[in-house]
């Protein structure tokens, strides 16, 4: 199977919300976003896995980390076979195929990918080592820059090498943030039932709600300083009014929306 198609049909398995902005990209841009989203899933999936224990899932990221500093062009077919050592019966596809995530973008871009996931990979297993404990606003800004703000970031270098676009780096990490935030508040009670609280010592839902906000407007200046038109901006455009309708439906006392109002929106954003 083409790898551009292969990619695209395990995004639509692991998240049709992002398949439809992703694939709306322009070629090259496209397999860019592709590979870093199905990258950081693969990580994602690891420190969420309900089953590892948190130091089988810090030495897995440590792992994944090195092997994805060792790149040079490419990654063999047993590239990470080490990292997943033992655990290969229990982990998604998504996870086990890293290596071919890794490499889809185009090699003038794929070292910065490599980069942010494997910087990813590793704060993951720092946080948890720790069990996630968060105790200040300070450590929730730690947390969500590690996995959400540095996304943001990423995305940025991503624009300015597809097309030169500009953007401000400090709007880019409230981007990334602000919609972490509002996966916090959206995934709470799963969250508790797996042992880790997100919310700081103290902290309501009101709480994370108003910090949510105070981020997603970093991530509406982000989006409104876009290019119109511009790939960039079709693609923030869609995961923003995502963020923004989970916020709203959570106010109103729905945890999260259904998948038939996020597919309504999506095409709502796109026709």
């Amino acid at each position: 199977m083409n790898p551009r198609k292969d990619a695209l049909e395990i995004l639509k398995e692991t998240s049709r919300t992002f398949f439809i902005p992703i694939s709306r990209l322009p070629s090259g841009l496209q397999q860019a976003v592709a590979s870093a989203y199905l990258c950081m899933r693969a990580i994602d999936e690891i420190e969420d896995d309900p089953f590892l224990e948190n130091a089988t899932k810090a030495k897995i990221l440590r792992e994944i980390s090195l092997i994805l500093q060792s790149g040079v062009n490419s990654f063999g077919e047993d590239a990470f076979k080490s990292a997943f050592s033992g655990q290969v019966d229990r982990l998604p596809e998504v996870s086990l195929r890293i290596g071919e995530w890794a490499t889809l973008a185009p090699q003038s871009i794929s070292p910065r990918i490599w980069e942010a996931t494997a910087a990813m990979s590793d704060r993951m297993a720092h946080w948890a080592d720790c069990n996630w404990r968060i105790q200040t606003e300070q450590d929730l800004d730690r947390y969500t820059f590690s996995v959400a703000g540095s996304v943001g970031l990423l995305l940025s270098d991503l624009w300015a090498w597809y097309d030169g676009t500009k953007t401000d780096r400090v709007e880019a990490i409230g981007f990334g943030r602000g919609l972490q935030a509002v996966n916090i508040l959206r995934n709470h009670g799963e969250d508790l039932t797996r042992g880790v609280d997100f919310y700081p010592d103290s902290w309501t839902s009101d709480d994370l709600q108003t910090y949510a906000r105070r981020n997603i407007q970093l991530a509406d200046a982000y989006t409104a300083s876009l290019p119109v038109g511009s790939p960039a901006m079709d693609f923030c455009q869609i995961i923003l009014a995502l963020g923004h309708a989970t916020l709203d439906a959570m106010l109103h006392g729905s945890e999260k929306l259904s998948r038939s109002q996020v597919m309504a929106l999506v095409q709502q954003m796109t026709s």
